[in-house]
Order: structure tokens, then C-alpha cells, then sequence
């Protein structure tokens, strides 16, 4: 497939993303793009989920039974999956500068918020508000990844992304350990000196959104004329070659089977991880009997190891040019870790063994991710992404309601774990599933010589 324009110098050659100009290409854009929007998700993922480390006072000071602390803890997903679809549609009208901008100072402020906290109701009423906030964050970035990566490097430029994830981890056991040392401090306890001092930069750096982010390839006047032109040149011919359909009315792709058909293995992945999420800490600190600043530091060093496992799995996906069995690979690992928390004896094995469970849901994120933008083109794209999230979303509640309920009802977690490990099973089994499916069959583009205007 060839395409050529006016050009100042003669034409450049295209042939995936392996070439000298495409590597610069790709590399400056990547440079530009993805630490700022790792930092972002960074801590959209510490607000999100910080709970978890502020569970190790709050509870106790708010007497929170297992079973409230899994509602609040799920019931910011209800928020986030509401209003999912909607936050991306507008983000594709408005553009993405705006929009992530306006998501990120809403959740800041109730991010802080939530150190005011006092009964399960506000707990769970500002954890809902805090999950209509977010929507459209994660969706409308990978939508946004979509519109300046070829399909051949996504998942190398979204692990780059999605490493926020594990590392929030890192960050957050070690930040978290620490500000809840401040316990005291100026009348506030620890786990709200957590709230406040990751929210406040949220709300900065959805100011400083607005003058870092660059709407798109051809409003990108840091790249070079070439490397402008060869990348808005890929992308169109690289969309206009797949098998994604194109004109497809946003909403309809709410019920489009296959839309649902690709959402089940994020969901049944999802509800495995966020069972880890929330309870991680609490489950290796039981284990293991150790002070809160230690736990945190432990549940930090898993993390690190889970966002390597998650780069090293997403180049590897890319280099080989396989997305479904690096995904199942993933949830693999993820089913293995659950089975030894749930079965195994020995405290030290349990935490090897729950050390698996994110360093497998770490592992499936990038390939498979690399699919739903394969479905549709254009806005039904971002209603696609966002409707995939929102369903996996779900899962974020049903997880962490699953081990709280168990513990309150039986004061163990050995049945919550076995089925969080069928729920991870269930996500690797369905991915492979979809390789039958044509629109994921279609070739490598080759894109022939296009020129670079003046």
C-alpha cells in the first residue's frame, strides 16, 4: 500500500515502524508523551487505590467492619463504570487536553476529601463520587495512545503507560508507610495525612496538563516536518487497512457482541486483581506479622518486580508480533499465585505466592490492550474503549467484595481465593478465544513509499 504527496527533498520510505525515521519518530514522541502520562496514571492509581494502605489505621479508628471497608472500597467502580462511556465520548468531542485536565482536578479534590471521612456512608458516598470522577481517565488515554502509536509498538508504548499501575505500588508503600508515621501530626491521623498529600498533586497536574499535552500528530510542531508527516501518514493507512469497521454510530457499539465478547477476559482479570488491590497489604501483613511500615515496604518490592514483568512482556508481545498468549501467559501466572495463597501452609510461601497474583495481572495488561482499539475506527473507537473499561470496572467492585464478605462470614479467605483463581483462569481462557475472531487475523501493514510535505 503506497501514498505520496508534494514534498521538498523526494519521498521517504514506510515499512512498518523499523526504519531510521521511524525509529526517531517513535522515539520522540514516546519521550514527549509517555513519562508525562505515566506520571498522570501514576496517580490517578494512588488515589484510587491508596485506600488500601489507609486501611491499616482507618479501620481501626473508624471501626470499619472487613465487609464495609469492601463495599467503599468497590463501590468506586460503580461511579467509574456509570460513567465510563459518557467521559470518553465527551473526550473525543472536547479533546483529550481538556478533558484529562477536568478529570484529573475533580478527583484531586475529592481524593482529598476523603480524609474527612467519619462513617461508612461518607466513606462509601465519596468513594462513588471519586469513581465519577476518574471515568474516562484510563479509556480515554489508551484512545489518545491509539491516535499517535502504530498498532506494531503499542504495547511497548502503553506498558510505559500502564507500568503506573505496579509502581504505584512501589510509590505508594513507600510513601504510604511513611504518612502514616505522621499519625498525630497537626491533630490529623496517618491514613488522612495519605489522602491529602496525594491529592493535592492531582489537582496540580491537571493544571499542568493543558500545557503539556498535544491534541494530535498534526498539531505536534516538536516533531520534524518528516517525522510529522511519515507518522500521520502511517497511522491513516494503517486505519484504513485494518479490519476495524469504520462510520459505526458510537452507541451501537454498546451492544455489539463483540465489544462485550472482548470485555470478558479484562473483566474476569479484573476481579481477580482488585481482590490483591485492596487486601494485599492486610493479607502480608497477617502472614507475616509485621509492622505497617514494613508491610508497605514488602507490598513496594512486589511491585517492582510486577512492572518489570509487565515492560519484558510487552516488548516481547511487540518483537513477535503475538498479543493472545502473552495475555494468557499472564493469566497464568496470575492463577498459580492465588491457588498458593489459598492452599499452601507455610506464611513465607503464601506471600511468594501472592506475589504472583500482580506480577500476572501485570504481565496480561499490555497485549491484551492492544485489542479492543483493533475493533472500531474513530469516536465508536473511544465508546468501544470506554465501554471495555467500564465492564471490567465491575469487576473492581465484585473483587474486593468477595474476599470482605468471606472474612466476615467465615473468618478465613481460603474459598475467596479459589474463586478469585477461576476468575483469573476464566480471563486466560477467554483471551485465547479470541483469536478466531477474523477482525483480530489481519496481517502486518507494509506501507509503501509516502512523501513528506514541505
Amino acid at each position: 500500500m503506497a501514498a505520496s504527496t508534494t514534498v521538498e527533498g523526494g519521498s521517504i520510505d514506510v515499512a512498518r515502524s523499523d526504519t531510521p525515521l521511524a525509529r526517531a519518530t517513535i522515539a520522540r514522541v514516546s519521550l514527549r508523551l509517555l513519562p508525562f502520562l505515566f506520571v498522570l496514571y501514576l496517580f490517578n492509581f494512588l488515589d484510587r487505590t491508596n485506600v488500601s494502605i489507609a486501611a491499616l489505621q482507618m479501620n481501626r479508628d473508624l471501626r470499619f467492619s472487613a465487609a464495609a471497608f469492601g463495599l467503599g472500597s468497590g463501590i468506586f467502580f460503580v461511579g467509574y463504570a456509570l460513567f465510563e462511556v459518557p467521559s470518553n465520548l465527551l473526550l473525543a468531542r472536547v479533546g483529550a487536553r481538556w478533558w484529562i485536565a477536568r478529570i484529573m482536578c475533580t478527583w484531586g479534590v475529592i481524593a482529598v476529601a476523603m480524609a474527612l471521612v467519619r462513617t461508612p456512608m461518607q466513606f462509601y458516598v465519596l468513594r462513588f463520587l471519586l469513581g465519577v470522577a476518574e471515568a474516562g481517565f484510563f479509556p480515554g488515554v489508551v484512545y489518545y495512545l491509539s491516535q499517535w502509536f502504530p498498532s506494531d509498538v503499542r504495547a511497548r508504548a502503553s506498558a510505559r503507560f500502564m507500568v503506573a499501575i505496579p509502581l504505584s505500588g512501589v510509590l505508594g508503600g513507600a510513601i504510604g508507610g511513611s504518612l502514616l508515621g505522621l499519625d498525630g501530626r497537626l491533630g490529623l491521623a496517618g491514613w488522612q495525612w495519605l489522602f491529602v498529600a496525594e491529592g493535592i498533586p492531582s489537582i496540580l497536574l491537571g493544571v499542568a496538563v493543558l500545557m503539556l499535552l498535544t491534541e494530535r500528530p498534526a498539531d505536534a510542531r516538536w516533531l520534524l516536518p518528516e517525522q510529522r508527516a511519515w507518522l500521520e501518514a502511517r497511522l491513516e493507512h494503517e486505519g484504513a487497512a485494518s479490519a476495524a469497521r469504520h462510520g459505526v454510530p458510537p452507541l451501537r457499539t454498546l451492544v455489539d457482541p463483540m465489544v462485550w465478547l472482548v470485555s470478558l477476559p479484562y473483566f474476569a482479570s479484573a476481579v481477580a486483581f482488585y481482590g490483591y488491590q485492596f487486601w494485599g497489604p492486610t493479607i502480608i501483613r497477617d502472614a507475616l506479622h509485621t509492622s505497617d511500615a514494613t508491610t508497605s515496604l514488602a507490598s513496594g518490592l512486589i511491585a517492582l518486580v510486577a512492572a518489570a514483568a509487565l515492560l519484558v512482556n510487552a516488548a516481547h508481545s511487540d518483537h513477535t508480533g503475538e498479543r493472545f498468549m502473552h495475555a494468557a501467559r499472564g493469566a497464568s501466572v496470575h492463577t498459580l499465585g492465588y491457588i498458593g495463597v489459598a492452599l499452601l501452609p507455610w506464611p513465607i510461601a503464601r506471600v511468594f505466592a501472592i506475589a504472583l497474583v500482580p506480577i500476572g495481572a501485570s504481565m496480561f495488561l499490555a497485549p491484551y490492550w492492544c485489542l479492543p482499539p483493533m475493533l472500531f475506527r474513530g469516536t465508536a473507537m473511544a465508546a468501544a474503549i470506554a465501554l471495555v473499561n467500564s465492564i471490567q470496572s465491575l469487576g473492581g467492585f465484585v473483587g474486593p467484595n468477595i474476599i470482605g464478605v468471606a472474612r466476615t462470614l467465615t473468618g478465613g479467605t481460603t474459598g475467596a481465593f479459589l474463586v478469585l483463581a477461576s476468575f483469573a483462569a476464566l480471563s486466560g481462557v477467554s483471551v485465547l478465544m479470541l483469536r478466531r475472531q477474523p477482525v483480530f487475523r489481519t496481517p502486518p501493514i507494509i506501507i509503501g513509499p509516502v512523501a513528506t510535505p514541505s
